[in-house]
């Protein structure tokens, strides 16, 4: 993005506005606008931004750790960033939009003109922007230059498409590949002038539309300085052509470990955070292989052409013998053997067309011996008026090519186990790979004068004690090293289950015996549980039918057996996990029915698997397991005194490579105050990718708000004894540094607007938090194997040098390396202190009912993706959105209407449905 436009986050961190401006403008007539414009342009003005820290928390047991941040000097601090726009053009002036040649274009520049241009460094970002340090001799430069045989995409690592030596280069001329030589006309002109200054400002907590500008600069450094090393690059991370950092995760998918790295402005300086980082690349080599692999089929016989048409879309292969680089376009429609084309010829003078098949072509022609293709399709790889086709055994893909659909559960779980790194083995790669990296050779960070520490940066933690929870029996309970458990113990309020049904959908499995230790089990915690009313074996007729009719089936039968609506039912499932029976199950339980319904699919079943299914169904019906003493007495700092709501908020996107897919908006918001482990959930559609939430107030009349704030409002209401809550505490979970002013402004404007609809007299005073997990921050204890302890705690040093925001590792991290949530408290209007706010953070990890354990983030925000994920399993979007593999973005059609999902029973719908 050039940096003339907006950039969306120039504000951050702004100094505050100055005041509004009189409410009566010049050039209006006063009287109208005192009726209708001042009030609008007094609101209008005032844009929040995030708040200051107010100083610095001290509770817990002090604790030195290590973190993944390394310090960076910068000497030249008087110099400048000089911006620079970058238009590409083919010589007959059509502008080039072929991604990947820009740099190579640009490189030649330098390298052809490197006078012309004062002997400058370039950082240039691969598109339309381009920087130097001090100014181009002029501010406006044309250059022509000369590229031999350009393969329109980023070069790839190792192999280099030497085109040339192909044989019968003659027979390829219908190929009409761009390799030949081609010109091109560069044109640089002078956009913007960005002090280094702003850099050292914004160390002093002074931001400004420059320092994000300054600190693009150097990131577009890092990405250039990787891509001259042939690395695949992700935003800010980097992927080498590495065999050795590749993982197979099945399906013609591997993990690609690589490095993340960018500058961050901290308490204590420039630091540069570097961060083992993974992404999904398609299996490289033959495109068979690939194929049978990603279908999981036996040979190449068994494939299912029409879906790999789908899967091979835009990737990249070479082709042998030439090793040309081209573009898969389609497949054949007929197998090799029969696909024709016309191949023209020249005997003598005459120039001869025949019609001839691409297999007698490669074979009789070309005499490259084709051992398996005559029967299958061929890659296409022309335009789609003039098709290009290569026998299949002739083409494998490149390496380091994206995949980007959503990993099946099995892929995601063989990934996690093989990208997990001990915080030991995670140091010494960093270390590694920055002494590898050389930064301090880059000639852009020199002239910059930019050095770059190589120790760990060294910062002070605390250790929060873990706060004391109440079970059964009034019981008083410390959970050790954030986890606890319910042996000889009783749930903190059991409920009693007494009409229930089981259903089986054919999974192998003794039921009688389960419901018997279901029942035994419920007993020790507390639950009283009848026996079931019956259980329903599936119709063997119906095992194989679509989920939807199977589901419609086992209803029928359970209506037809039932003496009336059952409070519960037990559902058992063949599959352990991506049942597709689970949404259809879910949404005919829940918004059809309003009965309260838990999957389980088991394997191993014993005491505690059992007991685990019982705190899901214990809290589903309204019980609680385990409750905070402080809420138990109420004596929550701020919360305990003044009716309170706690809400966690969340959207949820499809997978990179599915364009069309509804994002899906959860907010879950406390009930029954004091307390603040009891939640309900309501969800939304919403367009693609749309990260801000646009129905938490929504007008439909006068005196109607269909919005999701309104329907938590009551809810909070009714369910606290006719309060308000005159304190409304909220959680944002997934947006970024450059979103924070959209929430406070966007979001919380929708809130107030929602309370307001309510009761136009009603202010509430609000908190906003916001709970980040992909961020590349880590804390390792020095000297020892271990991960940080659970309650850690870090709010200083490599912290914004001015926000409000700290580091919590609230769970204890059994493997891998703790991924600390970042927390940014954006606006305060309640006036906490900061122990009192980090403990409330810190509680709040304690309270979610499913497991025994602290966990990473607060509850509330993780109840809100729960919400999300079983909701969206109500509408399958799969089918639909299979969209090509390297294409995301809008569909042409632009934007399609948003299907909406169906509202849940009143029975069920303040449940907590997602737990």
């Amino acid at each position: 993005m050039s940096s003339n436009e907006p950039d969306g986050n120039g504000a951050d961190g702004a100094l505050p506005p100055p005041p509004p401006p009189p409410p009566i403008p010049p050039n209006v007539i006063p009287i109208q606008a005192e009726l209708e414009q001042a009030p609008e342009l007094v609101k209008k003005k005032v844009v929040r931004v995030p708040i200051a820290r107010r100083g610095l928390a001290s509770k817990g047991q002090k604790i030195t750790l290590l973190t993944n941040h390394f310090k960076v000097n910068v000497s030249n601090i008087e110099g400048h960033f000089f911006h620079y726009s970058v238009a590409l053009s083919y010589e007959d002036g059509r502008p080039v939009d072929g991604k990947g040649i820009g740099r190579k274009v640009i490189d030649k520049v330098h390298e052809t003109y490197h006078s012309e241009l004062a002997g400058k460094e370039f950082a240039y970002d691969g598109e339309k922007s381009l920087f130097t340090v001090g100014p181009l001799p002029r501010n406006k430069l044309e250059f022509t230059v000369v590229l031999e045989e350009v393969s329109s995409n980023r070069n790839n690592g190792n192999c280099s498409p030497d085109g040339h030596g192909s044989p019968n280069d003659g027979d390829r001329k219908r190929m009409k590949r761009p390799y030949r030589s081609k010109s091109y006309k560069v044109e640089i002109s002078f956009a913007a002038k960005i002090p280094m200054q702003a850099i050292a400002s914004a160390l002093r907590g002074q931001e400004s539309e420059n320092f994000q500008e300054a600190i693009r600069v150097l990131d577009i450094i890092l990405r250039q300085n990787a891509s001259k090393q042939g690395c695949l690059l992700v935003r800010q991370s980097f992927f080498h052509n590495d065999p050795n950092s590749f993982a197979d995760v099945g399906g013609g998918v591997l993990g690609c470990r690589g490095f993340h790295s960018s500058f961050r402005t901290t308490q204590s300086g420039l630091s540069l955070n570097i961060d083992v980082s993974t992404t999904m690349i398609i299996q490289p080599g033959p495109v068979v292989d690939f194929l049978i692999a990603n279908q999981n089929v036996r040979d190449p016989f068994s494939l299912d052409w029409t879906k790999a048409k789908r899967t091979l879309k835009n990737l990249r292969i070479q082709a042998s013998p030439s090793n040309a680089e081209y573009k898969i376009t389609g497949l054949s429609e007929k197998a090799c053997k029969e696909q024709t084309f016309t191949l023209k010829q020249k005997s003598g003078s005459d120039e001869d067309s025949i019609e001839i098949t691409v297999y007698d072509y490669f074979v009789k022609h070309r005499h490259i011996e084709l051992r398996y293709s005559a029967d299958l399709p061929c890659i296409n790889v022309g335009k789609p008026k003039r098709p290009t086709y290569i026998p299949v055994e002739l083409c494998s893909l490149v390496s380091l090519q994206r995949y980007t659909k959503a990993l099946s559960t099995f892929q995601r779980a063989s990934l996690v186990e093989k990208s997990r790194q001990k915080p030991q083995e995670r140091m010494r790669v960093l270390s590694d790979s920055l002494r590898k990296n050389k930064y301090d050779a880059e000639p852009m960070l020199r002239s910059c004068g930019i050095a770059i520490n190589s120790n760990f940066i060294q910062v002070e933690g605390r250790v929060l004690p873990a706060p004391k929870l109440k079970v059964g029996n009034g019981e008083d309970f410390f959970p050790r090293n954030g986890r606890w458990n319910f042996n000889n113990k009783k749930f903190a309020q059991p409920t009693k289950i007494e009409r229930w049904a089981v259903v089986n959908f054919s999974a192998r499995c003794d039921t009688r015996g389960l419901v018997r230790d279901l029942i035994r089990c419920g007993d020790m915690k507390g639950i009283a549980i009848e026996a079931p009313f019956d259980v329903f074996e599936e119709n063997p007729q119906f095992r194989r039918a679509p989920p939807m009719v199977r589901v419609e089936k086992m209803f029928e039968e359970v209506q037809s057996k039932l003496p009336g609506q059952p409070q519960f039912i037990l559902c058992i499932l063949p599959e352990r996990k991506n049942s597709d029976l689970y949404g259809p199950w879910k949404r005919k339980n829940l918004a059809e029915f309003g009965i309260v319904t838990q999957c389980i699919a088991p394997t191993r079943v014993n005491d505690q698997y059992l007991t685990n299914v019982l705190l899901k169904i214990n809290a589903k019906l309204g019980g609680l397991n385990s409750l905070l003493a402080v809420e138990h007495s109420p004596s929550i700092p701020m919360v305990s005194k003044v009716p309170t709501i706690i809400l966690g908020m969340d959207v949820s996107h499809g997978s990179p490579g599915q364009s069309d897919v509804p994002s899906i908006a959860a907010v879950v918001s406390s009930r029954q105050w004091p307390l603040i482990s009891r939640y309900r959930a309501a969800v939304r559609t919403q367009s693609p990718k749309v990260e801000m939430i646009d129905s938490l107030y929504k007008r439909t009349s006068e005196t109607e708000d269909d919005g999701i704030m309104r329907e938590l409002l009551l809810d909070f209401y009714t369910s606290s004894g006719k309060r308000k809550p005159d304190q409304i505490i909220i959680f944002r979970d997934g947006v970024s540094e450059s979103q924070f002013n959209q929430v406070l402004n966007v979001e919380l404007d929708q809130i107030i607007q929602a309370c307001k609809f309510l009761d136009e007299n009603w202010s509430p005073k609000f908190v906003v938090i916001v709970a980040q997990k992909n961020h590349h921050t880590k804390f390792f204890q020095s000297g020892s194997p271990d991960n940080v302890p659970p309650g850690t705690i870090i709010d200083n040093k490599i912290c914004h040098p001015r926000n409000n925001d700290f580091y919590l590792c609230a769970h204890a991290g059994m493997i891998g390396t703790t991924r600390p949530t970042h927390y940014h408290v954006l606006l305060d209007e309640i006036g906490f202190s900061a122990d009192d706010l980090q403990e409330l953070v810190h509680s709040l990890s304690y309270v979610y009912q499913r497991s025994t354990t602290a966990i990473s983030v607060v509850a509330p925000v993780c109840y809100a993706h729960l919400a999300a994920t079983q909701i969206g399993q109500f509408i399958k979007f799969e089918e639909a959105s299979e969209t090509t593999s390297s294409d995301g973005g809008l569909t042409s059609a632009g934007a399609v209407p948003v299907p909406q999902l169906p509202r849940l029973q009143e029975k069920v719908c303040n449940s907590m449905f997602f737990c």
